[in-house]
Order: structure tokens, then C-alpha cells, then sequence
């Protein structure tokens, strides 16, 4: 059963004060804490395997070289991919989607194509598109969504056209916790001759992800969301799809000969993976994903479901509160605001209780403009969280709303 007391000694900053107060981390959507064994792993490596991949014929490259492709095996289980050959690493999720904006948008786009995204993107899947239609002329569809925070399925599907390329959007949104239905929103674009690309950066570390029964032909997340280190990430994409592309960067590791008139690249994933790789936060990640493999990404979800809900429920308790984004489908995130208090200066006084939240607009502007307001209060939980610190939570909350 899933040991709450056991899962928190894994994170020795848990044990921190702030300000003289207990550290209550609940800022998971924008990072998470790492457990022993992933900062183990990388001293690890670093002190008894370090050596550059894939190109050495000694033994410490060879080591290296093994680690780093285990690595890519855990991921590619981890989600369920048919094969190593559609995993490719990536410096995070944002990278993920500019490499497949780019590459995607060089071979299959042209002035007047389409692309839909929705109306609660991460501004890391609108900017790329921008860029993209700057470049080359390409238009943005957006879905809308209802003041629940729910996107509009008919509207969507309203939306595709012979011109629509493609779909871009995120599993759960970051502000409001909403579980998109991607599986559906998949066999709709699939039903159009569309492929889809999902932005699972918030989705990942809460929710167990088979790719292959998504029918997802592009899959995006970050090593930091689930536990790992910064700086390594993960694009999947079907093989068929990532043989058709152009590489993203060009330089070693991505191919295969090189003259002054011509080259050749690599074979998959490596035509995506120019220079040296993160091999050390590649074996990291590949640990943080066996650490949640070990808990059970069933327990894991029950567990921050049974938060999510008691953080509502007991937030509403409060006068003046307005809970942003409730969704019949939700994840691990709630936004809030207090009458007429200023997300900053609520966060700014949390804080001086030792309650990490998040304020602002989230890397969300549109969606915020969607709501009216200029940003929330987001209080974001991951496996080691408690009931007791959303109790504490709530009690700053009351406090600060008390002082205005």
C-alpha cells in the first residue's frame, strides 16, 4: 500500500524549514522535489562511469554508452512506445515541441496550412506555432473551451478543414487541472487524415500513458515534472512519422558521413540528437521513472485525486474564494483567487508561512484573458504531499484573507 511517511523520507529537502516553518512544497507543476536515489544515480555516473557516448571503443564509453540506451529503454516502456527508435531525447518539453514544430512544419507546411491548438495552452505550444506561421504563413486554430475549463468538442471538431496539418495540445493543463479527452480528440484528427501531437508535461507525472493505446503519433514531457533531473526531456513519435522528417540541428552524433558536398544523417532516434547527449540525467531520468513505476502510477493517481478533491473542497470553506477550472476531469492543480487580493501578494505572504505555491499567469496569458483575470494562485501536489499541509495551506490562505 502506498506508505505516505515512507515516500517522503525518499526526499531529504522535505525535511527543510523556510522562514523557520516546516517546508510545504506545493509548486510540483512547475518542478518537482527528487528522490535519494535519482541525485544518487547521477553522482554515480558521474564518479565511477563518466564518459562521452556512443563514439568510444574503451570501456568507460562503453559503459556509458549502455547506461544511456537503458535509459531510453525505461522510457520507451515507461509509455508504452512500440520501439527505442521513437523516443528521442530532448532538453524538456519545450524543445520537444519547437524541434517537432520545426522539422513538422519544414516538410509537411506551407502558407495557409493550419494547425489547431486550444484555448489552455502552455505558451511553450503556442510561441513555436507563431514562429512557424511568421516563417512560412501558416494560420492557428484555437478550440475554445466553457468557463469550467473544459474544451468544446463539437467546436473542435468544427475546426478542421483540407487545409489542417496538424493538432497540437496538452494532456492536463498546467493552471487548470483539466484532463483533456486526447484519446477522442486523437481518433477525430485521425479521422480527418490529421496527426496529433500531445503535450504531456503535466500528464506524465500523475497519470499512467500508453502511447500506443492513445494513438498518439507525437508525445512530448520533461525530466523535471516526474521526479528527474532538468535539462532531459522526451519527444515519442511513430517511426513512420520521424523517418519523414528533416533533422531538427545538424552536427556529430546525428550522421551517418560528412563531406564538404554532401551528408548523410543517422538512423532514428539518433538524426534528432546532434552533439552529446545528457547521458547522465538520461540514466537519472530513466531512475525517477522506476521510482514511480515503484509506487504504482495507480496509487500515485489515487493518492493526488483524494488531494485534489479534499484541497477544493476545503478551500471553498473560505469566504471570498474562487476556485478557477473545475472540470468533471481533473488532475493534480488548483487555482484560486481571494476576493480582491492580489496573487502576488498572496504568495509572497505563503511563503513567509514556508508554503511554496505558485502566482502569476502560468505561461498562460491567452487562457487568462480567456478567464478575465490577470493570473491565480496555483497550489500544484505530487506523490509526497499530505493532507495535513493542505490543512496548512488552507489555514495561510485564511490568514492572509483575514489581513486584507
Amino acid at each position: 500500500m502506498y506508505d505516505i511517511s515512507k515516500v517522503r523520507a525518499d526526499f531529504p529537502i522535505l525535511e527543510r524549514k523556510v522562514y523557520g516553518k516546516p517546508l510545504i512544497y506545493l509548486d510540483n507543476g512547475a518542478t518537482t522535489q527528487k528522490p535519494r536515489s535519482v541525485v544518487d544515480a547521477m553522482v554515480e555516473e558521474y564518479y565511477s562511469v563518466n564518459a562521452n557516448v556512443h563514439r568510444g571503443v574503451h570501456f568507460l564509453s562503453q559503459q556509458a554508452t549502455e547506461l544511456h540506451e537503458a535509459g531510453r529503454e525505461t522510457v520507451r516502456n515507461f509509455i508504452n512506445a512500440r520501439t527505442t527508435n521513437e523516443i528521442v531525447f530532448t532538453r524538456g518539453t519545450t524543445e520537444s515541441i519547437n524541434l517537432l514544430a520545426f522539422c513538422f512544419g519544414e516538410e509537411f507546411m506551407s502558407e495557409g496550412d493550419e494547425v489547431i491548438i486550444s484555448t489552455m495552452e502552455h505558451h511553450s505550444n503556442i510561441v513555436p506555432w507563431q514562429l512557424l506561421a511568421a516563417r512560412k504563413g501558416i494560420a492557428i486554430k484555437v478550440i475554445p473551451m466553457n468557463d469550467r475549463g473544459e474544451l468544446l468538442m463539437d467546436e473542435y471538431e468544427r475546426l478542421f478543414s483540407k487545409r489542417t496539418k496538424l493538432v497540437s495540445v496538452t494532456h492536463v493543463s498546467n493552471v487548470l487541472g483539466t484532463v483533456n479527452p486526447v484519446k477522442e480528440m486523437i481518433e477525430k484528427a485521425h479521422a480527418h487524415g490529421v496527426p496529433v501531437l500531445i503535450d504531456g508535461a503535466q500528464a506524465v507525472p500523475h497519470i499512467a500513458v500508453d502511447v500506443q493505446d492513445l494513438d498518439a503519433d507525437f508525445y512530448a514531457f520533461s525530466g523535471h515534472k516526474v521526479y528527474g533531473p532538468t535539462g532531459i526531456g522526451v519527444l515519442y513519435g511513430k517511426e513512420e512519422w520521424l523517418d519523414l522528417l528533416p533533422p531538427y540541428q545538424g552536427g556529430g552524433e546525428m550522421i551517418q558521413t560528412v563531406t564538404f558536398e554532401k551528408t548523410t544523417f543517422n538512423e532514428l532516434p539518433f538524426k534528432f540528437e546532434a552533439g552529446t547527449p545528457d547521458y547522465i540525467a538520461t540514466t537519472a531520468l530513466a531512475r525517477a521513472l522506476d521510482y514511480v513505476t515503484g509506487l504504482g502510477m495507480n496509487h500515485i493517481a489515487a493518492h493526488e485525486h483524494e488531494l485534489t478533491q479534499y484541497a477544493m473542497q476545503r478551500l471553498r470553506e473560505i469566504p471570498g474564494m474562487r476556485l478557477i477550472g473545475e472540470a468533471e476531469q481533473k488532475s493534480s492543480v488548483v487555482s484560486f483567487l481571494v476576493g480582491n487580493i492580489h496573487p502576488f501578494d498572496m504568495g509572497t505572504l505563503l511563503d513567509r508561512l514556508g508554503i511554496a505555491v505558485r502566482t502569476g499567469h502560468h505561461c498562460a496569458q491567452p487562457l487568462m484573458h480567456r478567464l478575465g483575470i490577470e493570473g491565480t494562485v496555483r497550489a500544484s501536489f505530487g506523490l509526497y504531499n499530505t493532507r495535513e499541509e493542505i490543512d496548512t495551506l488552507v489555514a495561510g490562505v485564511e490568514r492572509v484573507s483575514n489581513m486584507f
